[in-house]
């Protein structure tokens, strides 16, 4: 499962940066390893907004190209659900991942993955902040899966 993180490297287009053109190459390669690369939406959405606040067409073209050739995990009501329990529960052992007001992408992102997982998958959140994901779910920094 895609993070913000590495999906952003992925569709920036102008970014000629050695991390990101190694990050291309890896997302590329997950499915010849045998992974099922997934697409939360909210992952979706946090790139999005920024690449249209930036208005970086090209990027936009990109991210719709990878979410019609991957898997889309729509949000739900049941991971929206659990996101709240996730969030409250992190906040009361003093592990927030966000400011109290925002919205939390990283615990929906976090929400949706136990969901797959749940049904007998195995998940991996492929990212750069492995330290807030992980109080969740499995979560590597992408160069290591």
């Amino acid at each position: 499962m895609l993070d913000s993180s590495p999906l952003g490297m992925v569709t920036n287009p102008k970014t000629i940066s050695a991390e990101c053109q190694e990050c291309k190459v890896w997302l590329d390669t997950l499915p010849l390893k045998g992974y099922e690369v997934v697409l939360p939406e909210i992952a979706d959405y946090e790139v999005r907004r920024e690449l249209l606040r930036a208005g970086k067409v090209a990027g936009i073209r990109r991210l719709d190209q990878i979410k019609a050739a991957i898997t889309y995990l729509p949000i739900t009501t049941e991971a929206i659900l659990l996101a709240a329990q996730l969030s409250a529960q992190a906040r009361r052992v003093g592990k927030p991942t966000a400011d109290p007001k925002a919205l939390d992408g990283e615990v929906i992102l976090a929400a949706q993955a136990i969901l797959v997982a749940s049904e007998r998958n195995e998940v991996i959140v492929a990212t750069t902040n492995v330290s807030h994901l992980s109080q969740f779910i499995d979560a590597r920094e992408w160069r290591l899966i």
